[in-house]
């Protein structure tokens, strides 16, 4: 340690580089990490609400709830602990003003997925909705009366809730009644029955009763077969991953560089009985420290900015994650030094001195 830190106090220009290089390569790391997390999110966020172990799904929905289609009397064969019903669609809602994609969920308000109301009031009436907060920054404000494309329903937004966001677009909470007007209209009478699924608490969902028809799916299942989500995240991890391989290869080449101009005074320390193990230990102290300071200073900068970024971005830190990608970032540039350290062990004392 001693030997790696004189060195880079010596060297200092030659070693900022390389702590510059680290820490902008932690810095698109940690911000991939977020962006990679604000996405997911806006995806299940309202899902994320329900704190639900499963959903009925009909097996020829391919686990979507946009293809599901089933009626109220399902529930007559539906064993579990506590269970709500839902209807869904994606629809655009206009204020007159302004348009936003919004995802309509048809609830019953005593059940357990009705969420808590933030501002304003819960529904009590047909044509009166909750939404999620985000659309007041895109417009909507309490009492405004919204329409909805492809229907003639009228619905006032009589209050607000947090973090219920569905496939990346607010959700609108109704009632059921509501909802079958929405989405059919003349025909809502006739429809009243219809929902897309079943919403379960239970503590083993290999124990629920189905009609042949419904099949019951993990959350998590759920949630990943939502459309783009599983490839939207794996993009990103992949991104990710490719960086940790670009961290080691940066370092190792900065490091081989380093060692090689050094070659002659690893030399003249091996003819003076310094051992190989010794100053392997330096190298791999360097760049436990270069990597450290980077990293701790692109962590920083990262949550900095994140701090003035607008809502619009998608970023959401999980700061678990990013310490475990920190972590990671270390141990692949000790990893790329190992490239160094098999150099130094093969520099001949003789041949290095000129001997």
């Amino acid at each position: 340690m001693f030997l790696a830190w004189n060195e880079i106090k010596k060297y200092k220009l030659r070693f900022i580089l390389i702590t510059g290089v680290l820490m902008l390569v932690a810095y698109l790391v940690f911000f991939l990490s977020g962006l990679a997390t604000g996405l997911a999110n806006l995806n299940r966020e309202s899902v994320d609400k329900w704190n639900a172990n499963g959903i009925i799904l009909t097996e020829d929905s391919d686990k979507s709830i946009y293809q599901s289609s089933m009626t109220l009397d399902v529930l007559d064969d539906v064993t579990a602990d506590d269970m709500a019903v839902i209807g869904q669609i994606n629809a655009i809602a206009n204020n007159g003003d302004n348009k936003k994609n919004i995802s309509l969920f048809g609830i019953n308000k005593e059940e357990f997925i009705m969420p808590t109301v933030t501002e304003g009031k819960p529904f009590s009436n047909e044509n009166e909705v909750i939404a999620n907060d985000s659309l007041k920054d895109d417009g909507f404000k309490l009492g405004d009366e919204i329409s909805l494309s492809s229907s003639e329903v009228k619905l006032t937004i009589v209050g607000f809730t947090d973090n219920s966001k569905f496939n990346a677009a607010p959700v609108l909470y109704a009632d059921l009644p509501t909802f079958h007007h929405v989405k059919y209209g003349d025909a809502a009478d006739l429809n009243k029955d219809q929902i897309n699924g079943v919403v379960l608490k239970t503590n083993d969902l290999s124990k629920v009763n189905l009609d042949s028809e419904l099949e019951v799916i993990e959350i998590e299942e759920f949630i990943s077969n939502l459309p783009g989500y599983t490839e939207q995240k794996l993009t990103l991890n992949f991104m990710i991953y490719f960086l940790f391989i670009i961290s080691a290869v940066i370092v190792s080449i900065f490091l081989y560089v380093l060692t090689v101009q050094k070659i002659s005074m690893f030399g003249v320390m091996k003819a003076q009985g310094i051992s190989n193990l010794y100053l392997s230990q330096s190298v791999i102290a360097q760049t436990f420290i270069l990597s450290a300071v980077g990293i701790i200073i692109g962590f920083i900068l990262t949550v900095i900015t994140g701090s003035f970024l607008p809502s619009a971005v998608p970023v959401a830190f999980d700061y678990g994650t990013m310490m475990i990608y920190g972590a990671i970032l270390i141990l692949v540039a000790i990893l790329g030094a190992v490239f160094s350290v098999s150099t130094i062990v093969k520099v001949d004392p003789l041949k290095a001195i000129g001997g």
